[in-house]
């Protein structure tokens, strides 16, 4: 009794020290800061106004602002229903989805697909894409920066951040003109370290919706070999952009032609309203098929400690999608339908201002393109916005057009004229 005793008041005198010291584990741990987007939106949804508009929210919305499935999606869902087993996908994901998207991407008779000279798994979407290559970036070629435009998706700094990748910045919009500084994107890209890692967005940037001209990509296509420069492609809005991929994927095209290695990441997010479901990929172009076959390797190592094996049922609404011939047909039409009237409420909303006799310019708007319009405003007229008028948006003056309707164009219009009203 004596021991038992002795031996219970030790396990106890241990469990309460146990306590204590865990009681102490996390209390450093401050709150982290709120996403700038997820933020619009948590106020959106508290206001109860009932003129309340959001258009900070990066998905597609049709014109009465609700969230849109395909009906090519739903069409895919009903042809794999109870045909579809739960076993993993390999490491490097669905063959079938990565075949079928590399030639959304390089070509549907790419001879670089036809020679195996492609490195490519599947990944969590364009984030997850992004973030798999920065890994690789790391850990083979340590000593590199990653040059990232201004201003870009906020996301990417985290992403490279997270990699301890140093980063650097690029001259990319012109405040001025609402458009394209390429003058000193080019003098940045021409004094940057031969041999450095550039980040570009190959269609509708995010988040000004300006993009380089064709001829203007053949030059930077051009000043990129001459300095040996490296190009990853974070390609989000293919289709949705132009409503024509082909047309979307013309600056990687460009950069194929003039014999460049490049990466890209792809994601079905945007084009066929996948948010939810996660599904990209992540491709490098190598020099040979040997070479490909051990990059693809590593980057199936990469993935492995961070989620192992990625997700079946989005691959498998991809690879259906784009390998059945009216399912594809179906899919191109819609596409193409939300990119027109993303198009249209861009002409829409240029018009009401105008109309409106705003002695401003908004010419930016319908030369812009993609989901997003970077308006020009400041962060105190965004405010304006948001406390007399009840319209949310990230303070950069970002618009997501998909947000903008037939039934709120006018208003939001009479209230941009309110609050940039010279003084």
């Amino acid at each position: 009794m004596a021991l038992r005793s002795v031996i219970s008041r030790r396990l106890t005198k241990m469990s309460w020290c146990g306590t204590r010291s865990v009681s102490t584990w996390w209390r450093n741990v401050e709150p982290a800061p709120k996403d700038p987007i997820l933020g619009v939106t948590e106020a959106f949804l508290a206001d109860p106004s009932p003129d309340k508009v959001n258009v900070g929210v990066g998905a597609y919305r049709d014109d009465n602002g609700k969230p849109v499935v395909l009906e090519c999606v739903r069409e895919a869902e009903r042809r794999i229903a109870g045909n579809l087993n739960m076993e993993y996908l390999p490491m490097g994901g669905s063959v079938d989805m990565i075949d079928k998207t590399l030639k959304l991407a390089y070509g549907e008779n790419s001879d670089l697909i036809k020679g195996k000279r492609i490195a490519a798994v599947q990944a969590l979407s364009g984030t997850g894409a992004c973030r798999v290559f920065a890994e690789f970036q790391k850990r083979f070629s340590p000593d590199s920066q990653i040059y990232i435009p201004v201003p870009t998706w906020s996301n990417h700094h985290n992403i490279w951040r997270d990699a301890h990748v140093p980063q650097r910045t690029f001259h990319y919009y012109h405040p001025e003109t609402k458009g394209l500084d390429f003058a000193s994107l080019m003098d940045d890209v021409k004094n940057a370290p031969s041999g450095s890692f550039f980040l570009l967005h190959a269609c509708a940037h995010n988040p000004t919706g300006v993009d380089p001209t064709e001829e203007q990509w053949k030059e930077i296509s051009y000043q990129f070999k001459v300095k040996g420069h490296f190009a990853f492609f974070d390609m989000a809005y293919q289709g949705f952009a132009s409503g024509d991929p082909e047309k979307d994927a013309k600056s990687i095209r460009i950069f194929l032609e003039d014999g460049h290695l490049i990466g890209c990441s792809q994601s079905y997010a945007k084009n066929m309203g996948l948010y939810g479901q996660r599904v990209g990929c992540l491709s490098l172009v190598c020099e040979d098929e040997k070479q490909a076959v051990a990059v693809k390797s590593q980057l199936q190592q990469i993935g492995r400690p961070m989620y192992s094996n990625p997700p079946v049922h989005g691959a498998l609404l991809v690879s259906t999608i784009l390998g059945e011939p009216d399912l594809k047909e179906l899919w191109l039409k819609e596409v193409k339908g939300m990119a027109d009237r993303i198009i249209g409420m861009r002409t829409s909303l240029r018009e009401n201002l105008e109309n409106l006799g705003s002695p401003l310019s908004w010419e930016h708007i319908t030369n812009q393109i993609g989901m997003f319009c970077y308006s020009g405003m400041t962060p105190e007229q965004v405010d304006r916005l948001t406390n007399d008028f009840h319209i949310y948006m990230t303070r950069n003056g970002r618009i997501s057009m998909a947000g903008v309707t037939t039934g709120n164009v006018g208003y939001l219009a009479n209230a941009i004229h309110e609050v940039t009203k010279p003084t």
